[in-house]
């Protein structure tokens, strides 16, 4: 299958920066499409950004102008670069991608998800 690893999160006063990054591994044959999702306490999920493999993007309203996801596609690796911080981006992030893989002896669609990355940002 294929794993995501999150890293980069952390504590920052609001106005802060942070970048996080999302590296997937495994028995990849192609990634279609990495996401940035993220849950707050006592909300639900909800999607913060997405790339597509030809670069194409979309963001929730709440970051855009704020926010940039990137991708590395010969890395499996994505970026959600996050300036001008406010505390209401406080939350647990997580990488999702979608794509396929090789199982063995066969191609497989594939959706993963990374363990998860705090991002807290409190003066």
């Amino acid at each position: 299958q294929v794993q995501l690893v999150e890293s980069g999160g952390g504590v920052v006063q609001p106005g802060g920066s942070l970048r996080l990054s999302c590296e997937a591994s495994g028995s990849i044959f192609s990634i279609n499409a990495m996401g940035w999702y993220r849950q707050a306490p006592g909300k639900q999920r909800e999607l913060v950004a997405r790339i597509t493999s030809g670069g194409s993007t979309n963001y929730t309203d709440s970051v855009k102008g704020r926010f940039t996801i990137s991708r590395d596609n010969a890395k499996n690796t994505a970026y959600l670069q996050m300036n001008s911080l406010k505390p209401e981006d406080t939350a647990v992030y997580y990488c999702n991608a979608l794509g396929m893989y090789y199982t063995g002896s066969y191609l497989d669609d594939f959706g993963s998800w990374g363990q998860g990355t705090r991002v807290t940002v409190s003066s």
